[in-house]
């Protein structure tokens, strides 16, 4: 049986709501920690992207000195 995501978070809240203010503390504490985790990971394969360290402090340059195009404007010239 497959479960979509929707149902588990039906089901998770089902479970949250059944838990004691101790306990509930203790599941958010899990659940930031997962959150942490997976931010990790989705960063360390960025990182592992031949030239995106430099590719993002450049665009992050590009942003702090307003040398920017708007998107209508790109998307008129496609």
């Amino acid at each position: 049986m497959t479960i979509n995501a929707q149902t588990l978070l039906q089901t998770a809240e089902r479970r949250l709501q059944r838990l004691s203010l101790e306990r509930l503390r203790v599941a958010d504490d899990f659940l930031a920690y997962l959150e942490e985790r997976e931010a990790d990971e989705a960063t360390r394969e960025l990182l592992s992207i031949a030239g995106f360290e430099q590719t993002f402090e450049e665009a992050a340059k590009q942003v702090r000195e307003g040398d920017l195009v708007s998107f209508e404007r790109v998307r008129r010239n496609v």
